[in-house]
């Protein structure tokens, strides 16, 4: 049957999704599960180079190493199925009432989930100032920072809610709230 709603979060880097859906897994607790899309990225690049796969799924210097190579070969991928990694990732997740999806990148992906979860689907925005994603350790890649992993979700306007996790955002109390309304539970 599947999840009852599933929340695809969106955001530049740093902009504090990772933390936010983090925050938000600790309210919902075993009502919900994290699906990361990068996961099956990760996880190929892992074995195929023989990397260290925790160190690919966090968030440290280790994956910036291959953050270019990854990109390019998930483009490849995606050129012959969209919805690849969208298929993987849901596929060896748990059922759970709540799915949410920390890193939705390009309008491809989210295509994919309505097209195969129609309404059951929230799509949100984070954002934050660049001054405080560069606080938040972000420094600009030419590459990696204009590209489409980072840039096609720029011009999407059909947000459920858009969330300012930046210095002029609201507390993150507020921040879960405005989330927890969307599910309605």
């Amino acid at each position: 049957m599947g999840p009852t709603i599933i929340l695809l979060f969106s955001g530049k880097r740093k902009s504090g999704k990772d933390y936010l859906t983090d925050k938000l897994k600790g309210l919902l607790s075993d009502k919900c599960q994290i699906l990361k899309i990068s996961e099956p990225i990760k996880s190929h690049w892992a074995k195929m180079k023989n990397l260290n796969l925790d160190d690919l799924l966090s968030d440290k210097e280790y994956k910036e190493q291959y953050r270019l190579e990854m990109i390019n070969w998930s483009d490849e991928m995606r050129e012959k199925d969209y919805g690849c990694f969208c298929r993987t990732a849901c596929q060896n997740a748990p059922i759970k009432p709540i799915w949410i999806v920390s890193d939705i990148r390009r309008k491809t992906d989210i295509q994919w989930f309505k097209e195969n979860y129609g309404d059951r689907i929230k799509a949100i925005r984070i954002i934050a100032d660049d001054e405080t994603r560069r606080k938040r350790g972000f420094e600009y890649k030419e590459g990696i920072d204009n590209v489409t992993s980072e840039c096609d979700l720029d011009d999407y306007t059909t947000w459920d809610l858009v969330v300012d996790n930046g210095r002029n955002g609201k507390p993150l109390e507020e921040q879960l709230n405005q989330i927890l309304e969307l599910i309605k539970l």
